[in-house]
């Protein structure tokens, strides 16, 4: 069985592309012997890029798929240009299976209520022979929106360091957060003394807010030496909202991953699509508002966060071995 892992990477993002992708390009190539076929563009709408387009659609991608044995394609989804996902697809022999990793769905995210974008998504995911969805909540909504092709779910994103969180031998209630600060508005709030991790911080925050500098994804584990990691999105620290916020109802937040691999709890909205699998696997703790964490971490014995600490591990190594994307491609390759 000769099996492919497609990606398709922006010339433009940070330090050669998401660490989500390259974390499952490496974990299907080492655990399941998959070949991978990677694409470098900038996609913007600049001069340059549009040329550059043109070179690939008709040069490269032919000459990188051709006279290639595949009988299974998974490419990781969403590319952000039309007219290259069809020019790949074109390029592949009619027999090929053909499967999404989705990473965004945008008619969930950037472009929410815009029927037409649905209607395409939908379309697009439905000429796929199987779909990995991020977990059941999301799934849910796709086949709700007429998606009838097989889904696979992931569940949470695998992350791949070898860094670990220092270890924690005593609970002192202290709190993590790591990400864009730029879109991090809720931290201009007080609400709980915070250290926080991250690109372009605000130049002033409340006194319960400490930055700690920005780090790259594989050191940053290294330097998480509280006791939580929090998992938050929007302007306000009674909810979660806006676009990214909203979003949280149906995807997985890399950074739950980023905490966990680290040995790290969380501490999650109750409205996330993450929040059952915190509180099914015992790795955290669900909250309605940033208010509730006073009483929440307060109120919290230490033999209470080192079971949460225990269980968070345990996730830990599953998360550095790939087990989840291992897990969900099998399923579909094994069922199709």
């Amino acid at each position: 069985m000769n099996n492919y892992l497609l990606s398709v990477y922006d010339k433009t993002e940070y330090n050669a592309g998401p660490k989500a992708k390259r974390d499952i390009s490496r974990i299907l190539s080492e655990k399941l012997n998959f070949k991978n076929i990677e694409f470098y563009f900038n996609l913007d709408n600049t001069i340059f890029s549009k040329i550059n387009k043109i070179k690939y659609l008709n040069l490269d991608i032919p000459r990188k798929l051709k006279n290639k044995k595949i009988d299974n394609i998974f490419i990781q989804y969403p590319i952000y240009s039309t007219v290259i996902i069809k020019k790949i697809l074109s390029s592949l022999d009619r027999d090929v299976k053909i499967y999404y990793i989705v990473h965004d769905l945008e008619s969930l995210r950037l472009f929410k209520n815009d029927e037409n974008y649905l209607s395409e998504e939908i379309n697009r995911l439905n000429d796929a022979d199987g779909i990995i969805s991020h977990n059941s909540i999301m799934t849910k909504w796709l086949k709700e929106n007429g998606v009838k092709t097989q889904i696979s779910d992931l569940e949470i994103f695998d992350y791949l360091t070898k860094n670990v969180a220092p270890e924690s031998n005593s609970y002192e209630k202290t709190l993590c957060y790591a990400g864009n600060l730029q879109k991090s508005d809720f931290l201009v709030n007080e609400f709980y003394p915070i250290d926080v991790y991250g690109p372009n911080p605000k130049k002033e925050y409340p006194k319960t807010v400490s930055y700690k500098g920005v780090f790259t994804p594989e050191e940053l584990p290294k330097h998480l030496k509280e006791n939580f990691g929090l998992i938050w999105d929007g302007n306000r620290i009674d909810e979660c909202n806006g676009v990214y916020g909203e979003y949280m109802k149906y995807n997985n937040p890399h950074k739950v991953s980023l905490y966990l691999s680290s040995g790290l709890p969380v501490i999650i909205w109750e409205k996330a699509a993450l929040a059952e699998f915190v509180s099914k696997h015992q790795v955290g703790i669900v909250v309605g508002s940033l208010a509730q964490l006073q009483n929440k971490l307060g109120s919290l014995t230490e033999e209470e966060y080192l079971n949460l600490r225990y269980n968070a591990q345990s996730v830990s190594e599953k998360l550095k071995n790939g087990y989840y994307i291992v897990k969900a491609v099998s399923n579909l390759i094994d069922n199709k």
